[in-house]
């Protein structure tokens, strides 16, 4: 742990949905940095786990800036199919990560697995890994979950990425028809920040 607070922080993320997640989660006592303010491309994502790929995040920001970097890496998991797209998450969005593409893919790969699925309750979680590093330094490295199932199709408009097809356990809507202030309440990106709020 850091024996002065963080008073500035740069948030290790190319994509605005996370951005704007994190911004609203850091206290705003915080003064925020953007990877876009430094024209800063993301690296190649290779680790084999959430906190890998977070981690190398981080550490590369950080380097690149010597600000003290938050990263997150997170994605869907679907038991059914063995866990997939898990760190894969973004990747099914095709290289320009769109996750309209990605969610069809999550509805033909479940199709390929059975064709009767939208009588079922698939379950799924979302995973998040968040990541503070300076330098090479790990301050502190934590993650968040939350389970749910898939919806039949994709509902709602908030959110980003696969929260249109993600109902949370004990819910009725997607994350995608929830107001931001209540998904904030209960999704993994808010778990995970309960956790690492000690180090900020």
């Amino acid at each position: 742990m850091l024996k002065k607070k963080i008073i500035k922080i740069l948030i290790g993320t190319n994509n605005k949905g996370k951005l704007k997640e994190i911004r609203d989660l850091l206290p705003k006592t915080i003064k925020t940095y953007s990877t876009a303010d430094f024209k800063l491309k993301s690296p190649a994502e290779n680790g084999k786990s959430f906190k890998a790929n977070s981690l190398l995040k981080s550490k590369y920001f950080s380097k690149k800036t010597s600000l003290i970097c938050i990263s997150d890496d997170s994605g869907l998991e679907i038991d059914c199919l063995d866990k997939k797209p898990g760190i894969f998450s973004a990747r099914w969005g095709g290289p320009k990560g769109d996750f309209n593409k990605a969610i069809k893919k999550v509805f033909r790969e479940l199709y390929k697995k059975d064709k009767n699925w939208k009588k079922k309750k698939i379950r799924a979680r979302f995973v998040c890994t968040l990541s503070i590093c300076y330098l090479d330094k790990i301050i502190a490295c934590v993650t968040g979950k939350i389970e749910g199932i898939i919806s039949n199709f994709p509902k709602g408009r908030n959110g980003f990425g696969y929260d249109p097809i993600f109902i949370p356990k004990q819910r009725k809507k997607t994350f995608g028809e929830m107001k931001p202030s209540s998904k904030y309440k209960i999704d993994h990106r808010s778990i995970a920040f309960r956790k690492i709020k000690k180090f900020l």
